[in-house]
């Protein structure tokens, strides 16, 4: 008999599944609060629950595998860590391309001459000795590289120079373009370059929590992460390229969720702390977004899954909207909620509320805290960074205390962006516990949170709400609302017709009467067509509604609040590689490959070799994924034309998916 162990980090909480994988059942789960800034805490705390629910011993486990949201809601947020651009061979007007200006936020760019034409052929030379003199003028505070060069998928040389130099001088982790997609588009295959750099460190500490505790547990299964796709990845790979774990969690959670209600056509939603995913499931499997993940704002070259990712959570923010009449609204930014930060630091949070409440007027910081998320003050903090640093250097503080000054408020905004510290503050969860929908932390911190949030002004001069009960009520029909709009976008995103602009017709009159069942000179009625499948830990608290409003059926399987964790061990492991054949002039044909350029006279030699090359490189990576019987898949795009009744090759793209099962050892 085989036992699985899944674990799922995300934003609030840890999960850890044993599953039979030869009953395929769910023995025993746990949940463990996410700990910050040591994730072996939560980790620990979930597997080791899990294990001793199930009765199974630590030597029976003959897999683990690990998904989570932690890459995604770090780029929804805007955070991770600081990181230097090395530009080779670009215009600068490059930079304001693909979002990759945005992505950068400010952080240094190292702008060299060098990089390749299209055919492979050095441009320029690349200037090393000019990025040997940067790299020493270099502030501290940089926790990464990452390196793109003009057309390095046709030739990665200049790229694989620098990287070798950067890793000399610096010794931190560098990412290069040409290693994380073959796909031309030089600004585009930067900013994931960019965005993967600013996660290494984030996914890097998770995996390492985790085969930390796994070894304390006498655990020595193999380890393996789910990928955007849903593909499972050995853990060296997703350390290397953080970035192909974002939409890891959402992405298993689709297999959660197809194996744990059997559909095989579905609208999967999954609300976590920080984010709503939605994402259409047909015939037993995933859409693949062709065009690349998006994630918040950037659309990257990672093949993930065709998710709608929204800034929309259990512990986003609430925000009153401007306008005489204001309302609320929710996201993108995920708060610690006050009823958990007082189960933590009962005596600063009730103390706190309490002479806030007495004053008997709106609090001027929104009755916020601050947590620091360190062990030590970091290092590169500019001078106003520190001096909020500083207040903290004890622990958490009312907000109010910790910025005292409109000039520090920017400083506190960059330190937020960096995941250096977090906020404390009024959330649907902690309208969920003043409504009795949730009690796993503290309500009555909660209902004073509530009440204070309640005294805020609108634009009329009145309360938003009388009380804490009705503000509650007002967060979770809010929360509702959006995650209805959520689902309407992608109905219509991903319905066989081809309607424009989806965001826009989820909010058209027209749709809301056909929700409200419309009944006048006009009878109108809008429905989904697909039942919803809705996970997460909070899903039987909210999605009840959501599926009455849309007039379909809404279903919460068993085990729902840990399908992420079921969905990371019932996957398969799917490696793939690609390369390019060009052909620069007659009887000359360029095969482009990851780490060098070959030549041959003839295209069908060229073809064939790249095809073994693909191959080899694909199986070897499956192989060293503990994956013994392994299929392989092979897709060609070919162009060519004719000239005069004959073919002229222009340009092959060939890739190879080596997939398969990893090994099982029975216990």
């Amino acid at each position: 008999m085989a036992y699985l162990l899944g674990v799922d980090t995300g934003g609030t909480y840890t999960d850890a599944v044993v599953l039979d994988d030869t009953a395929q059942r769910v023995v025993a789960s746990a949940k463990a609060l996410t700990s910050r800034p040591d994730l072996a805490l939560g980790v620990g705390a979930a597997v080791d629950a899990a294990l001793s629910r199930s009765g199974v011993a630590a030597r029976e486990i003959a897999m683990v595998s690990l998904s989570t949201t932690l890459a995604t809601n770090a780029l929804v947020e805007g955070q991770g860590g600081r990181i230097a651009l090395v530009f080779i061979g670009f215009d600068p007007a490059e930079l304001t391309r693909a979002g990759l200006q945005d992505a950068l936020r400010g952080d240094p760019v190292i702008a060299l001459a060098g990089g390749h034409d299209h055919a492979g052929q050095e441009a320029t030379p690349c200037d090393l000795a000019g990025l040997r003199d940067a790299l020493t003028a270099l502030v501290a505070g940089v926790t990464g590289f990452a390196v793109a060069a003009s057309f390095a998928t046709r030739n990665p040389a200049h790229e694989i120079a620098a990287r070798d130099l950067i890793r000399e001088v610096t010794g931190l982790p560098v990412t290069c373009s040409h290693e994380l997609s073959s796909a031309l588009g030089g600004p585009k295959r930067a900013l994931t370059a960019v965005l993967n750099a600013r996660l290494i460190g984030l996914i890097d500490g998770l995996i390492t929590a985790c085969e930390t505790h796994l070894a304390t547990c006498g655990i020595t299964a193999r380890l393996m992460v789910v990928r955007g796709d849903g593909a499972l990845v050995s853990a060296a790979i997703a350390r290397e390229k953080p970035i192909e774990t974002i939409l890891s969690g959402p992405a298993a959670s689709i297999a959660g969720a197809s194996w744990l209600t059997g559909e095989t056509d579905a609208l999967v939603s999954d609300i976590g702390g920080t984010t709503t995913d939605v994402c259409l499931l047909r015939d037993g499997r995933p859409m693949i977004d062709p065009a690349g993940a998006r994630v918040g704002p950037f659309r990257t070259m990672v093949e993930a899954v065709a998710m709608r990712t929204t800034g929309l959570g259990g512990d986003s923010e609430v925000h009153v909207t401007e306008g005489l009449d204001a309302g609320l609204r929710l996201g993108p930014r995920r708060l610690m909620p006050i009823a958990l930060a007082a189960r933590q630091f009962p005596g600063l949070v009730h103390d706190a509320l309490d002479r806030a409440l007495a004053s008997g007027v709106p609090a001027s910081d929104g009755g916020q805290f601050l947590l620091p998320l360190w062990r030590q003050i970091p290092q590169g903090l500019d001078a106003r960074e520190m001096i909020v640093a500083e207040r903290l250097a004890d622990g958490p503080l009312r907000l109010g205390t910790a910025v005292q000054t409109r000039m520090e408020t920017p400083a506190l905004g960059r330190l937020i962006g960096r995941g250096l510290v977090m906020l404390a503050g009024v959330t649907p969860s902690d309208a969920s516990h003043v409504l009795g929908l949730q009690d796993c932390w503290d309500t009555d911190a909660a209902t004073k949170a509530l009440t204070l949030f309640a005294r805020r002004r609108t634009g009329n001069s009145q309360q938003i709400a009388p009380d804490a009960a009705t503000l509650a009520r007002m967060i979770i029909d809010q929360l509702t609302a959006q995650t209805v709009d959520c689902l309407l976008q992608a109905a219509f995103a991903e319905d066989s017709r081809d309607w424009p602009d989806p965001a826009a017709l989820a909010q058209h009159p027209l749709t809301r009467a056909g929700l409200d069942r419309h009944r006048g000179t006009l009878r109108i009625d809008l429905a989904l067509a697909l039942p919803v499948i809705g996970l997460g830990a909070s899903a039987h608290a909210y999605y009840g509604a959501v599926g009455d409003r849309l007039g379909t059926q809404m279903l919460l399987p068993d085990h729902a609040d840990v399908a992420n964790a079921i969905g990371a061990v019932v996957g398969q492991v799917q490696m793939q590689a690609s390369g390019s054949v060009t052909s620069p002039g007659a009887g000359v044909f360029n095969v482009h490959l990851s780490d060098k350029v070959q030549n041959y006279i003839s295209r069908d030699a060229a073809l064939t070799a790249i095809r073994k090359a693909l191959g080899d490189q694909a199986s070897a990576a499956a192989r060293a994924a503990g994956v013994e019987d392994i299929s392989l898949h092979v897709t060609e795009d070919i162009r060519q034309v004719d000239v005069e009744g004959q073919p002229m090759f222009i340009e092959a793209t060939v890739k190879v998916i080596a997939q398969g099962r990893p090994r099982i050892a029975a216990g």
